[in-house]
């Protein structure tokens, strides 16, 4: 199609291109009306999957007695119909910022379910019903809870490749986690879809009102409910009465009674990208140039990055809005076919590596 792969020039690069220019999925019936994304946007985060996933949560005891939420998607037809086998590969989901769990995160985890994966959303504290049972949250950049989540993920799965994907603003915290974890990730590999690269300057330039309206009073929504507990640490009057993500985020982590901080410490330990020369784990970023959200691609997007590290990619297409990708047939998202094309020709490019090398495969 339009797409545009930018990366700096190396082996998997090349392996890359060549898979997914063999693959259909660039080239099938696109939306009617590219020129929309706001429509697009609105699309995917409105409809929802067209099988409606079963569910099976488990709680997850963080070192602080916090907890964190594992929601396994065993598919449409019940538990006992689950598609992955023992050393099948586990895909960790990555809901936004605000803990929304989108139609379009449910669509990816079945199609990857049909695929043979073994999907798994990630909940933070206090999101989508996972009860906050320490006032404390997850700040924007933070992976430490994810470490915890990845760690227990190779427990339970010691066989079996651990991949993940993000939507949107979660991409923050995968992107934090890759670079603070360097090459003891445990990851195999890595997808953004229409990630947030500059998280100081997405809060400050704000969102257009149709995107950050809802998210705000979602956030807000889920936040009441532990209005007793959150008031030891902030002003909740303030917390709740805030008119912006940036008026919320800095009354909740940086204007708390206990350890005040200011706006730019907070960004200093939070920015996605402040290790991300430490990464060591093929990530692809999908992106659309008319991103409504994210910002303009001059502004927004780190293509020094990708020009300099051999592990970032970065699928550019000049239409799809944000997290949109709208096609026609099933499926209504193209890129979620180019993320699990991505991740097939990973695999593919590791064994003929290892076969090349004579390596074993690591455990």
């Amino acid at each position: 199609g339009h797409c545009r792969l930018l990366c700096k020039p190396s082996a998997l690069a090349q392996h890359l291109v060549r898979s997914l220019g063999r693959s259909a999925v660039l080239w099938g019936g696109r939306w009617p009306w590219p020129h929309w994304p706001q429509l697009q946007m609105l699309w995917q985060l409105l409809q929802p999957p067209e099988l409606e996933p079963v569910v099976a949560r488990e709680l997850l005891q963080l070192p602080d007695a916090g907890l964190v939420a594992l929601d396994w998607l065993v598919g449409p037809w019940g538990a006992a119909s689950g598609g992955g086998g023992v050393s099948s590969p586990v895909l960790l989901l990555i809901p936004n910022a605000a803990g929304k769990v989108t139609g379009g995160l449910l669509q990816l985890g079945l199609r990857a379910l049909e695929r043979g994966f073994i999907p798994v959303i990630f909940n933070r504290r206090g999101h989508n019903g996972c009860p906050l049972t320490t006032p404390r949250l997850q700040p924007f950049g933070d992976p430490g809870d994810l470490r915890e989540a990845v760690t227990y993920l190779q427990c339970r799965h010691p066989s079996a490749s651990l991949l993940a994907v993000s939507e949107g603003s979660g991409s923050g915290l995968l992107l934090a986690y890759l670079g603070e974890s360097g090459s003891s990730s445990r990851l195999a590999a890595a997808a953004c879809l229409s990630p947030i690269f500059r998280g100081r300057d997405w809060f400050e330039a704000r969102m257009p009102w149709l995107y950050e309206w809802p998210l705000l009073l979602h956030l807000k929504q889920g936040l009441s409910r532990y209005t007793g507990s959150l008031a030891e640490v902030v002003d909740v009057d303030r917390l709740l009465g805030s008119r912006s993500l940036r008026e919320l985020e800095e009354t909740l982590f940086c204007q708390t009674r206990s350890c005040p901080t200011s706006w730019e410490f907070y960004w200093e330990c939070n920015e996605p990208l402040r290790d991300a020369d430490e990464a060591a784990v093929p990530v692809l970023c999908l992106c659309s140039a008319d991103d409504p959200v994210r910002g303009p691609p001059a502004q927004s997007l780190p293509m020094e990055l990708f020009r300099s590290s051999p592990y970032f990619f970065l699928l550019l297409t000049p239409h799809g809005g944000h997290c949109g990708f709208p096609r026609r047939g099933p499926g209504r998202c193209w890129a979620h076919e180019a993320v699990l094309e991505y991740f097939r020709a990973m695999a593919e490019f590791l064994r003929t590596e290892e076969r090349r090398k004579g390596l074993p495969r690591p455990r």
